[in-house]
């Protein structure tokens, strides 16, 4: 195809639903992270610019806003009614029921029973792109591994219980499985000869639900734990080999910079809350962006998080929590763990920080979480 990227990315930012913690004095903001229907996705902008688009796998999205995670669905958010030609398994579920056949997912067909989840998933994204290999296409594979249910072949488990120090041996088997299976999808893209022609994204949309080492806490936390990712790029001729970034980006700069790429533009008066990387990439220049934001006003799953928002700015990042109004402020270029909150003793910088928050949450009109009579 006449084509200047082909398109992967693996990346998903679901809503969750409220949980309230016991004796907690805030209840979370309504449903702060819905995209309206008003909006066109990115997968919206390549359609229309001539890829065909596939999706495959986790979609976790598509409940309705006044219902809870059990609700009927809204037909309207779904992978086929977004921009996407081609919709496996994709549907409302944060995780299968199994991860061996029978899925019991919707919106994928039956096959042989037993077969492993990640590695059906993979045969579905060679088949997409062998049936568009004429075409420009935009394939989007966002894996339910790794998440519950923790499963994996049993040769892989025995693998790794036979280490020393690996306290998970079935997770660790899940992770080898996933990766065995993107190899696999990797592998035929180069073997159709379009390796040049394709920019891969892979990353993950939260920090691991268990160890971090050594980052502080984990999935549904500000801490870095909860929010630093894998962010791995390739792009043959337009990417140094091996080339490392320092450089603080945040998922919502996947739109702008996939856009450039397929050399889609926006059109006037079109909405991006990112900042293409494409600059970066190609190594001509720095982001010209101070800081980046994060607001996180919902309990997890686990109900345990604190809620609150974060600001990163060049090496520093300030997090204020809001069930005491409490701020903490780290040097992550120095204290990456997030030992030594430096808040009490370099007091103008977290002051001019959270004024800064404060200006982001204010200008884009962000829910907050309500405070509780006690």
């Amino acid at each position: 195809g006449v084509s200047p990227a082909r398109l992967h990315i693996t990346n998903h930012a679901p809503g969750n639903p409220e949980h309230i913690p016991e004796n907690s004095n805030l209840k979370g903001a309504e449903w702060t992270t819905h995209l309206g229907l008003q909006y066109k996705t990115l997968a919206e902008y390549l359609q229309e610019a001539g890829y065909a688009t596939g999706f495959i796998g986790k979609w976790h999205l598509s409940h309705t806003r006044d219902k809870d995670s059990e609700g009927p669905l809204e037909p309207r958010l779904r992978p086929e009614f977004q921009g996407f030609d081609l919709n496996v398994g994709g549907c409302s579920y944060g995780g299968p029921p199994s991860y061996f056949e029978p899925y019991r997912i919707p919106n994928i067909s039956p096959r042989k029973e037993g077969d492993y989840l990640p590695e059906r998933l993979a045969d579905e994204c060679i088949s997409f792109m062998d049936q568009k290999r004429d075409e420009p296409f935009f394939l989007c594979w966002w894996n339910y591994s790794v998440h519950y249910p923790i499963q994996a072949p049993q040769h892989l488990i025995e693998k790794y219980k036979k280490r020393a120090g690996v306290k998970r041996p079935d997770y660790m088997a899940m992770i080898e499985g996933m990766d065995t299976a993107i190899g696999r999808v990797l592998e035929h893209l180069d073997a159709m000869g379009e390796r040049s022609n394709t920019l891969v994204v892979f990353t993950s949309d939260n920090g691991s639900l268990f160890e971090n080492t050594p980052l502080r806490s984990n999935k549904g936390y500000l801490y870095e734990g909860g929010i630093r990712v894998p962010w791995m790029i390739r792009w043959p001729g337009h990417i140094k080999p091996n080339a490392v970034s320092n450089t603080p980006v945040i998922s919502t700069d996947l739109f702008p910079t996939l856009l450039e790429a397929a050399d889609v533009r926006l059109p006037l008066g079109g909405v991006s809350d990112g900042v293409s990387l494409i600059p970066m990439l190609k190594g001509k220049e720095q982001l010209n962006r101070r800081n980046v934001f994060f607001h996180y006003p919902n309990y997890a799953f686990h109900k345990n998080n604190r809620l609150g928002s974060a600001v990163r700015s060049g090496d520093f990042k300030l997090i204020q929590f809001y069930d005491d109004d409490s701020i903490e402020l780290y040097n992550l270029k120095e204290d990456l763990e997030e030992k030594n909150n430096l808040a009490p003793i370099h007091s103008s910088k977290a002051a001019a920080l959270q004024q800064s928050l404060q200006t982001w949450l204010k200008e884009n009109r962000a829910r907050m979480p309500m405070r509780l009579i006690q």
